[in-house]
């Protein structure tokens, strides 16, 4: 009996594949743990919070930081995702010589509907790993912002977060790295989470 294992692709080899035309402008994936993954498409909730979401941080932010919607970081060596949302830091090329890494990183968000498992499960861990400080996502199925922080391995060698608070819907949290900065999730989860 022969035992065969997947092909796990490195970042470089990931973004060869997309230089080489093998990917359709259409075919929306990640690199997660070596592995070529679909994402979800986003339902009228999602897209409604990423709007809002994206609103609101432009207003606050302003160009006091980058932000980047739905577009690659860099997780050596198997890990390419396309976060919801990221807050990194400014540099004067814009990210044109390399994606973001988790040194850029201010915050990382995630807006989870059917996802949540997946974001909760797969990439929580992968993030905590990568030693992402900030971590939220948007629960759109309990209808609240879960916010993680401080990454730790465990005595099993498992990655995660040492807390986690949830925000309502109707309450405010501040954004890391600008104590001064407030979200008003009233104005971010879609009116009928409010």
């Amino acid at each position: 009996m022969t035992i065969t294992t997947a092909k796990r692709f490195t970042i470089s080899e990931y973004d060869r594949l997309a230089e080489l035309g093998f990917f359709s402008e259409d075919d929306r994936v990640e690199l997660i743990n070596g592995e070529i993954i679909p994402m979800l498409s986003k339902g009228k909730p999602h897209s409604v919070c990423q709007t809002r979401l994206e609103r609101e941080l432009y207003k606050l932010v302003g160009e006091r930081a980058t932000l980047r919607g739905q577009q690659p970081i860099i997780i050596p060596d198997y890990n390419e995702p396309e976060p919801d949302l990221v807050i990194a830091q400014n540099r004067d090329d814009d990210y044109l010589s390399a994606h973001p890494s988790p040194t850029d990183i201010l915050l990382l968000i995630e807006i989870a509907d059917s996802s949540l498992k997946y974001d909760q499960e797969v990439k929580l861990p992968i993030y905590a790993q990568a030693g992402i400080y900030d971590y939220w996502i948007f629960n759109l199925v309990h209808y609240c912002l879960e916010c993680y922080s401080e990454s730790y391995q465990d005595l099993q060698g498992k990655f995660g977060y040492r807390k986690k608070l949830i925000v309502l819907p109707n309450e405010s949290v501040a954004i890391p790295y600008f104590p001064d900065l407030f979200l008003d999730l009233s104005k971010v989860f879609p009116k009928q989470f409010v």
